[in-house]
C-alpha cells in the first residue's frame, strides 16, 4: 500500500500532532488515508464526528463510539437512520427511551420512535 503510506505522510506528522488535533481535523484526515487507530481516539471525543466516522469512513456500526454517540439525542437518531438503518443497539435504544420520559417533546426522540415502527 505505497499510495496510502504516502498519503499518510502528507497528512500526519506524528503522535504529538495527534494529541493536539481537533476531532474535525482527525475526521478530515481519515477521509484521505482511511481508518487509523491513532485518529479514531481523537474522533471518539465528539459525538458528531463519531457518528460521521461510522457513517462515512466505516460505513457501518462503530461499537467503540456508541457510548459517545448516545450522549447526543440528535446524533443517536442520525446513527439509527443512517448507520444501523433501524432500531439502535439496546443500550442506545434504552437511552432514547429514557430521553422520551425526560422530555416527551424532543423532536429527535419522536422521530426515532416513528422511524423504528
Amino acid at each position: 500500500m505505497k499510495i496510502k503510506s504516502y498519503a499518510f505522510e502528507l497528512v500526519y506528522a506524528g503522535p504529538s500532532e495527534v494529541h493536539q488535533m481537533a476531532p474535525a481535523d482527525a475526521f478530515n484526515k481519515t477521509c484521505v488515508v482511511g481508518r487509523l487507530p491513532e485518529l479514531e481516539k481523537v474522533i471518539l471525543a465528539d459525538p458528531y464526528w463519531s457518528f460521521r466516522y461510522a457513517r462515512d469512513i466505516i460505513k457501518g456500526r462503530w461499537v467503540e463510539a456508541e457510548d459517545i454517540i448516545m450522549t447526543a439525542t440528535d446524533h443517536s437518531y442520525y446513527y439509527a437512520f443512517c448507520v444501523t438503518k433501524g432500531k439502535l443497539p439496546d443500550k442506545m435504544h434504552n437511552m432514547m427511551l429514557l430521553r422520551a420520559i425526560e422530555d416527551s417533546n424532543n423532536s429527535f426522540v419522536k422521530e426515532y420512535f416513528e422511524f423504528i415502527k
